[in-house]
């Protein structure tokens, strides 16, 4: 069951809008994107830009891809802004729009922390204007922490704009409830690498690979976005690498939490910023905007996972993103064989895999990559905004093969929130409408406190960097997850030498176990996975 709003038949007959016609048949109110901008300010450039600087001036570029250079962008009705980490603005838009000389009657920022907001804004942003309710709207963010570290480290004074701390935007888009039940946060799952290395580790299991042929599949996965970050001009680190480079620790890529080293982990220290503009048929008609700089959204869709992880029937699957995607596609009215190009969320390898698996793709198909960017590692990770990045990067590609399909996915805390977008330069044959697509109930229950037999599910070892001059890598701890004998999921970490020895030398996914404690675990037997 989908709650959407009413779709219309777009039989509008043609009009004549600022002395220019609108297409035939094309209702007034279709939303189109017609600018995108993106910005990448690496280290070693001069200057400190803070995230209000570099969403601006991706709204500039924006302004200029779109053929109206500021008209658009100084007339916009609407701004809506991810969240961002590296200086938490509570009204990021308004900023941006002063900056721009903008005047904005409405404006609109994501929850403090979830990568799903691109999506979610661009699919609330259009169903205002197919309601009505806006003309022209600007959709930004940015993200400025290496630049922040480079001003802590070096001791420089950052001149960024300041806003008082009560400050609102008009709305406030997605759901900002915690994200750890209290048995992830006992269990030191305070971070994302964490959570999603347990995640990996279970599909490993689930797959029934031995590390070593894991290590392959998501080398090669990684090797192959690397491929497309190399190309991307976008890009934090525009380099190509073998799959053998990614999963290999050495001191440049040292090992944070099993199986994951360095290159295998969003990178959120980037200088990134990157806007749209999304605004009526009857806007970009009347503002002169060239046809063949058009891109509609013709589905989006958002659903939210089992909030907690550990609470998910499955750790490594997703029935959000197949009932977003079902959802979005479905509007499109097309199937996933129909999308030409492709980017999912890819904070992590599991993350990839697991919206390949719910949307029915390979993960290893040449001629359909699963990212436009890069993805975060190495197209970059910043913060909640990667995903207006991948929109931008598919409303080029998309002008360049205006037949074709595009899909990107956007997610938030750990495979929890969720949106799905399909564009394409074809018009829609239906006004759009925003769907909150739900979701089967797929529930395992927890047990904090268990003792007793059960069964490693999961694991992840969490590694702590060295001491100088060498930081040799040392194991800290070990993360498991294990299933009673009644199914049910209980979390333990353990960080006596013994127990973290077994699990980093060893393999012992699928052995039976004795729970004595939450923070202590007998192996009763070898490994299953081989």
């Amino acid at each position: 069951m989908l709650t959407v709003s009413a779709p219309t038949v777009l039989s509008t007959p043609r009009k004549i809008i600022g002395g220019t016609m609108l297409p035939a048949g094309m209702d007034p109110r279709t939303p189109v994107l017609v600018g995108a901008g993106q910005v990448v300010h690496r280290s070693g450039e001069s200057g400190l830009p803070g995230p209000v600087e570099l969403a601006a001036e991706a709204l500039r570029r924006a302004g200029a891809d779109s053929g109206t250079g500021d008209r658009l962008v100084r007339a916009a009705d609407l701004i809506a802004a991810a969240a961002p980490v590296s200086r938490p603005y509570p009204d990021l838009g308004a900023l941006v729009a002063a900056e721009l000389g903008a005047s904005p009657k409405r404006t609109m920022q994501s929850v403090r922390f979830g990568g799903d907001a691109p999506q979610r804004l661009v699919n609330t942003v259009a169903q205002a204007i197919a309601n009505g309710q806006s003309d022209i709207a600007l959709i930004t963010g940015a993200e400025a922490v290496a630049a922040w570290n480079t001003a802590t480290r070096t001791g420089t004074e950052l001149h960024w704009p300041e806003q008082p701390d009560d400050v609102q935007p008009t709305e406030l888009i997605g759901s900002d409830r915690a994200p750890n039940s209290d048995m992830e946060t006992a269990a030191g799952l305070w971070g994302p690498v964490y959570f999603y290395a347990l995640m990996e580790t279970a599909l490993r299991g689930r797959l029934g690979l031995s590390e070593d042929e894991h290590r392959a599949r998501i080398g090669g996965l990684w090797s192959r976005l690397s491929a497309v970050a190399a190309g991307n001009p976008y890009a934090w680190q525009p380099t190509a690498h073998s799959a053998a480079d990614l999963v290999t620790p050495t001191p440049a890529n040292r090992m944070v939490s099993t199986p994951y080293p360095k290159l295998l982990i969003a990178n959120l220290s980037v200088n990134q910023g990157a806007g749209l503009i999304l605004c009526s048929a009857a806007a970009a008609t009347a503002a002169g905007v060239p046809r063949d700089r058009w891109v509609f959204p013709h589905g989006g869709a958002t659903a939210t996972d089992e909030w907690f992880v550990s609470e998910r029937a499955d750790l490594a699957a997703s029935p959000a993103i197949a009932a977003a995607g079902q959802a979005a596609l479905g509007a499109a009215g097309i199937g996933i064989d129909d999308v030409a190009h492709i980017d999912l969320y890819s904070c992590f390898p599991v993350a990839v895999q697991v919206a390949a698996e719910a949307l029915g793709l390979p993960i290893d198909d040449p001629a359909r990559p699963l990212s436009v960017t890069g993805g975060l590692t190495l197209g970059g990770g910043p913060g909640n905004n990667y995903s207006t990045h991948s929109i931008a990067t598919l409303i080029g590609l998309l002008r360049e093969d205006p037949s074709a399909y595009g899909l990107a996915t956007a997610l938030g805390w750990y495979i929890t929130k969720h949106g799905v977008g399909v564009y394409s330069a074809e018009p829609p044959a239906q006004l759009f409408h925003s769907i909150e697509a739900e979701v089967p109930v797929a529930r395992r229950d927890a047990a904090p406190g268990y003792t007793g037999p059960a069964t490693v599910e999961s694991y992840t070892v969490a590694y702590r960097k060295g001491p100088a001059p060498d930081h040799v890598d040392e194991p800290e701890a070990v993360v498991i997850s294990a299933l009673t004998p009644t199914g049910a999921r209980i979390l333990i970490r353990a960080s006596d030498a013994e127990t973290v020895a077994a699990f980093d030398d060893g393999d012992p996914l699928g052995a039976a176990a004795d729970i004595t404690a939450a923070d202590k675990l007998t192996l009763l037997s070898e490994r299953t996975v081989r």
